[in-house]
């Protein structure tokens, strides 16, 4: 079983408290595809431009990454620059966005990765998001995410993507502004009903919270003394949740709970270094010690 999913690939410029990094290597389908890799075959579709550092498309590929589907375009990579203030480090201020090849960018996948059967939705624009799971025959788990951007602009593309998704993945902030409920079981049931059969809401340093008309449940986040830049976490998580669903090939409450454990575990790791620092060498030896260690903080 392989795993396919379409985002951003980026160059970031990240500031925290512990630090300052220039074009690190970021974006959605690239933080999401570090974790996924552990568990499945891993198709990125993405675009960057022709400034793309050469050492960063060698890295993804020794990774395993299969990036038949990563175009490169005539413009400039798409670019992120934000910083972490120390009283909150659960969210960036966006200093500066240069969206480059984004714009105008038409996803394409290769003809011999459209019978891939589990597909993840990275954040990127939701027209987009549909233009690529329009090409696919006929995918058996599709996951989605988004951003208070397309939220709060393209909220009717939104909605009707979200009618063709299987899994729909948003931290609580998301959750609140596109339900315009305030309690996030109520906001879950919501966003239920606009099509989804499986959420999960992401919350932070908090833990995660999991929604289906028949399993519901809420896990902790694996605690974590110092965090040095949080940047990716999410799509990191979703990497973990998605690639291990692929890999068992089943969807039911075991496995869901199992692949949200994974997915908080390594997404532990994500935030303790800039970037990709510590999950690209990342070996399931080591999320297993530590998934035992966050299982301590779940069961009696």
């Amino acid at each position: 079983m392989s795993l396919l999913v379409l985002g951003t690939v980026a160059l970031d410029n990240v500031k925290t408290p512990h630090g300052e990094r220039r074009d690190m290597l970021g974006g959605s389908a690239t933080h999401f595809a570090m974790s996924a890799r552990l568990f499945t075959d891993v198709h990125l579709v993405a675009i960057i431009g022709k400034d793309f550092p050469q050492e960063h498309i060698r890295f993804l590929k020794k990774k395993g990454i299969d990036l038949s589907s990563l175009k490169v375009g005539e413009g400039k990579s798409f670019r992120w620059e934000g910083e972490y203030k120390k009283e909150d480090l659960n969210s960036a201020l966006t200093l500066a966005t240069e969206l480059g090849v984004l714009i105008g960018f038409d996803a394409h996948v290769a003809h011999h990765q459209r019978t891939i059967p589990n597909v993840f939705l990275a954040n990127i624009d939701p027209d987009i998001q549909m233009g690529l799971l329009s090409m696919m025959k006929k995918p058996k788990l599709v996951g989605l995410d988004s951003m208070n951007l397309w939220i709060n602009h393209k909220k009717p593309s939104l909605l009707n993507l979200m009618k063709r998704v299987n899994l729909f993945v948003a931290n609580d902030g998301e959750a609140k502004a596109l339900t315009g409920e305030q309690n996030l079981l109520k906001a879950a049931k919501a966003l239920r009903r606009f099509g989804p059969e499986m959420i999960i809401i992401k919350k932070g340093e908090h833990g995660v919270l999991f929604y289906s008309d028949k399993v519901k449940f809420s896990f902790p986040a694996f605690p974590i003394e110092e965090v040095k830049d949080p940047t990716g976490a999410g799509d990191t998580f979703a990497g973990g949740v998605m690639g291990y669903l692929t890999k068992v090939n089943k969807v039911n409450e075991k496995t869901l709970k199992t692949a949200i454990i994974y997915g908080t575990t390594i997404a532990s790791y994500n935030v303790e270094g800039f970037g990709n620092e510590k999950t690209a060498p990342l070996t399931m030896a080591k999320v297993e010690k530590r998934k035992k260690e966050l299982l301590k903080f779940i069961t009696y």
